[in-house]
């Protein structure tokens, strides 16, 4: 009993060193409180009792805005941390110029706890209305709150944005002399915002922000262009309104960039074969960023543009580059450079290749013409991307003679016509002085007959003996002589059968021309000849010539018309004269025939008549007549009848009454009846009955002659 008395005893004294009525005698000691901006920082130690705790604690805390509780929080604390100093923070959604700002701590251990120890930030108290914050910059789709404090004397009327669209969640009385307004920053700031706060008395006072965005920056990528500085670029990202006090800086390397345009900075720095790691740095007030790229910039060369680029050589048909370098490292490295040549036409681009390249020949050029030309170039080992181009020099070649002419001709009648095309400024090679035309029979080896054409004319009519064959040279002359001859062949025609050989299909025209095919031949040896022409009167004569390869082509001329009948012929380019293949005849599109379009005759016989008209010709077929129809109708009724026949002339209404007839001729085309023409005849009944008893007269007189007749020579007799 005596040993469990004693037991009993020491435990009491025991429990006393750390709890006494329930409380808990280890608390916190040493208590601080402190802010940066809106945010709390509490500290404090433990007390001397609490080194009798073995297995840690909890420390309770609670925060009270304006005296309301608005924040509790629990910090534990290991047998490790025990006798350290603690610390805690947070940060209030007011800031803490608005109000008083408490925080109250205890430590808990065993269900027991201290007492509170409390210390206190206390709100300022202004002579006049203020805001807080002030000068505001804030990262976009986040959430501040405002206050305004009124003085005493002076009573709160409204807050508001100016220059702002964001969103209020809501405005809130935290006391009778301070007021928030809360806003989701869900937009950049144009230029810096405001928030206005109003007295009921008229008084103001207002504070800046501004909503931006932290550096987004990424994809930097750096490369040199002399092999002694470095350039670099980066995926700028959302595009903000910069401001100075907002605006980012940059730094490659750690060096300031002073000029930045477009994700791009440059540095002065040494570049060294091996790879390293680049490095630039991104910063606002709203953030830091660091971006980096890992390269051997000796492989990453962007070469700069060749300069002084000139020729040094001109000739009609190739001409000789030069430039020169501004950076003298370039004379080392293995180079291709690339050619660009455009003239008003096409342009092309050739590659040349070398250690240090300074010159180029470009071949393939047209006599007495201009071209620009520019010149780029990157490393041939370790290709990276091509340098700048050059500036564009313009170069003319030289003069040459003119290019040999496109010729064809066109048979008509006694006569041969010669024709060929105007040669282009890219063919003349300096301007035409004229052209000569020679011509002799083929088999004949006699010097030919020649004669000259003025420059303005492109063809030549030639009155040929139609039993021979004939050989056709034609040239052009400007001043550094003729071109080549154009050669061709004109086969000899017999009279008696100087007719077609060769069927005439139909076509229709689509968009403006023709699209023609046919069948491959064996004796194009060089190709094929389309000719066109409109299928009536004298005209000059088109011509599209085609590759022995292709069996088609598209026809289109800026002189074709609607409502013109054409005539095209295929004919095979042979070694000797052309062989015509095909024919077509058609319209580009058919137009409605206006107005008159017949001469009616007509003549009636008996109870039939019949209506005629004179051929129509082609020119006034503005749409290919497929047939005629006759209406023809009196006061009671109408007829018609019709022929499918595009040649016919004629019709005849038959079995018509005594009456009066209208006739009316139309034409019948793809587009419907048209050309429309009207004629009117009277049958007249008294004609009619005139002429049979005429007939029957003559018929008795004839009988009482002839009875006269045999009775006298009876008597007579």
């Amino acid at each position: 009993m005596i040993t469990w008395l004693l037991l009993l005893s020491l435990f009491r004294i025991s429990t006393q060193d750390g709890e006494e009525n329930g409380v808990l005698r280890c608390g916190p000691q040493n208590v601080t409180l402190s802010s940066d901006d809106q945010t709390l920082l509490l500290t404090w130690g433990d007390g001397p009792s609490c080194s009798e705790v073995r297995d840690g604690l909890v420390y309770e805390l609670e925060v009270l805005v304006a005296d309301k509780p608005e924040h509790t929080d629990e910090v534990a604390v290991t047998p490790a941390q025990m006798g350290s100093t603690h610390s805690w923070k947070w940060t209030s959604y007011l800031p803490l110029q608005c109000a008083s700002h408490s925080v109250r701590l205890r430590s808990q251990y065993n269900n027991q706890s201290s007492p509170w120890m409390q210390k206190t930030l206390p709100g300022i108290q202004e002579q006049d209305i203020r805001i807080f914050p002030e000068d505001q910059i804030r990262e976009v789709n986040s959430t501040v709150t405002f206050c305004c404090i009124v003085p005493k004397g002076k009573s709160f009327s409204r807050m508001y944005l100016k220059r702002y669209e964001g969103t209020i969640i809501n405005t809130k009385k935290i006391s009778e002399h301070v007021h928030t307004l809360t806003v989701h920053l869900d937009q950049e700031s144009e230029n810096w915002s405001d928030v206005i706060c109003n007295t009921t008395t008229g008084n103001s006072s207002g504070v800046c922000f501004h909503a931006g965005y932290p550096p987004g920056e990424s994809d930097l990528q750096c490369e040199t262009r002399d092999l002694d500085s470095i350039d670099c670029v980066w995926n700028v990202g959302k595009k903000t309104n910069e401001y100075p006090l907002i605006a980012r800086k940059y730094h490659l390397e750690g060096r300031l960039c002073n000029d930045v345009k477009s994700g791009k900075c440059s540095q002065k720095l040494p570049v060294e074969a091996g790879e390293r790691n680049w490095t630039l740095t991104v910063e606002n007030p709203l953030g830091k960023l660091e971006l980096h790229d890992t390269a051997d910039l000796t492989r990453r060369v962007h070469m700069l543009a060749p300069q002084d680029v000139v020729a040094s050589t001109v000739n009609a048909r190739n001409l000789s580059l030069k430039w020169s370098w501004t950076v003298q490292k370039y004379s080392h490295l293995n180079l291709t450079c690339q050619v660009d040549v455009r003239d008003r036409e096409a342009n092309a681009t050739t590659e040349n290749f070398g250690v240090g390249l300074t010159a180029a020949v470009i071949n393939s050029l047209r006599p007495f013409w201009d071209y620009n030309v520019r010149v780029r170039c990157g490393t041939a080992q370790h290709f990276w991307k091509w340098g700048d181009w050059s500036p564009s020099v313009t170069i003319r070649t030289k003069r040459d003679v003119p290019d040999a002419l496109d010729v064809w001709m066109k048979v008509k009648d006694d006569r041969t016509v010669i024709t060929w095309k105007k040669p282009l400024a890219s063919q003349s090679h300096g301007d035409i002085l004229g052209y000569e035309v020679a011509w002799a029979k083929t088999k004949e080896k006699n010097q030919p007959n020649k004669t000259e054409v003025p420059s303005s004319n492109y063809s030549l009519a030639l009155q040929l003996d139609p039993s021979e064959d004939y050989t056709i040279m034609v040239t052009a002359r400007n001043i550094n002589g003729s071109s080549l001859p154009s050669t061709i062949t004109v086969p000899r025609r017999n009279p008696v059968s100087d007719k077609p050989k060769v069927n005439t299909s139909w076509i229709n025209g689509s968009n403006g021309g023709f699209t023609l095919s046919w069948s491959h031949s064996p004796d194009a040896t060089c190709g094929y000849i389309v000719d066109w022409c409109p299928a009536f009167g004298d005209c000059t004569v088109e011509w599209l010539k085609v590759p022995p390869n292709r069996t088609n082509a598209r026809i289109l001329s800026e002189n074709f018309k609607d409502g013109l009948r054409y005539l095209l012929s295929i004919s095979a380019c042979t070694e000797g004269a052309p062989m015509l293949l095909h024919r077509r005849e058609g319209y580009i599109r058919e137009t409605k025939i206006e107005g008159e379009l017949f001469k009616l005759h007509v003549d009636p016989k008996v109870s039939d008549v019949e209506v005629s008209w004179d051929p129509i010709p082609l020119e006034k077929q503005t749409a290919a007549i497929q047939g005629y129809v006759l209406y023809y109708y009196d006061s009671g009724s109408i007829f018609n009848m019709s022929t499918e026949n595009p040649e016919a002339t004629r019709l005849t209404a038959k079995n018509l009454n005594i009456s009066t007839y209208t006739f009316t001729l139309t034409a019948q085309t793809a587009l419907g009846l048209c050309g429309n023409s009207s004629t009117s005849i009277t049958l007249n009944p008294s004609a009619d009955n005139l002429i049979m008893l005429i007939l029957i007269s003559l018929v008795a007189v004839f009988i009482v002659l002839s009875t006269i007749t045999i009775l006298c020579y009876k008597h007579w007799a």
